[in-house]
């Protein structure tokens, strides 16, 4: 009961939303916790320094009750190539209550208004962007599990593969720009602080035709992105990665790489989800998916 001279609260789909900082790691952590999710710090520091967050804080004052974060690519942050939505979250305790639906109209309909955006969605979340004008264009497989190496999978002809170096990061920009379809630079300058290791591979010229690079997350090693020119270099630069480190590996792979998701399986990682990748205003993501294999984090394609 509201007392004399007490302010009537908005309601909930009225809360201000406002633009979330680093600042604001530890409140999305705890989000993500209160949904069964993993704190996923380290990709949240990641995810709130190259991209924009947005987040309502709950009424309680415990926290935020809602939030999700945009990635922008192109050479335009005012009107980007692409921006990729992730991370949506809402609180448990104020969940099915037009939160979600209240932050994601704002992101698309005023951030991001006639932009070209995508994102992975999981079976619950995908009725909600089909009625916000996403259209279901592509699918990816989730694979979780502790890599055993054969040594049966030698390196294409003429291929090398060696870890990456600072002078390397001109022509994996180049190479991540031309199969990604646009400019994804303020991203790829952080992988280097941000992922344990990166691999380039080069041709019998010396040229730099496919690079990966794996990234602590929890208690598992994230193999993204992975970039390269076919079936036997993208096995190549994950069995070495996988070589690297003795925690399970993580993968999110496009279900058209059938020979690949095969092989994955084959070597000790199992299916644990699928979703589906959604886009508005645009048919379909750009850039060449046959060289484009699994994206650095779902979350930012």
């Amino acid at each position: 009961m509201i007392q004399a001279g007490q302010v009537t609260p908005p309601p909930l789909i009225e809360l201000p939303i406002r633009l979330l900082t680093t600042d604001d790691l530890r409140r999305c952590a705890d989000l993500s916790e209160d949904r069964g999710w993993p704190r996923e710090n380290h990709k949240w520091g990641l995810l709130l320094a190259a991209g924009d967050a947005y987040g309502i804080d709950a009424p309680d004052g415990e926290g935020l009750a809602a939030a999700c974060v945009v990635t922008r690519y192109g050479p335009s942050r005012v009107k980007p190539d692409l921006a990729a939505i992730g991370m949506v979250l809402v609180a448990d305790r104020y969940a099915r209550r037009g939160l979600g639906r209240r932050l994601m109209t704002h992101v698309c309909d005023e951030v991001l208004a006639g932009i070209p955006l995508t994102l992975h969605a999981t079976p619950y979340g995908r009725p909600l962007y089909e009625e916000l004008g996403f259209d279901t264009t592509g699918r990816a497989e989730m694979l979780v599990g502790t890599f055993r190496p054969t040594g049966g999978d030698p390196l294409p002809n003429g291929e090398t593969v060696r870890p990456a170096t600072s002078d390397d990061i001109p022509g994996i920009i180049r190479l991540d720009t031309e199969v990604f379809g646009t400019d994804r630079t303020h991203l790829i300058i952080r992988l280097p602080a941000f992922a344990d290791r990166i691999l380039v591979m080069e041709n019998g010229r010396g040229e730099l035709v496919g690079y990966a690079a794996i990234w602590p997350n929890m208690d598992t090693h994230v193999v993204g992105p992975l970039i390269a020119r076919d079936t036997a270099s993208a096995r190549a630069l994950v069995t070495a990665l996988a070589a690297t480190t003795d925690r399970p590996l993580r993968t999110d792979v496009d279900v058209r790489h059938e020979e690949l998701l095969a092989w994955l399986k084959e070597r000790g990682l199992a299916s644990v989800a699928f979703n589906a990748v959604m886009t508005r205003n645009i048919p379909g993501l750009p850039g060449d998916w046959t060289r484009r294999w699994a994206p650095l984090t779902v979350a930012a394609g």
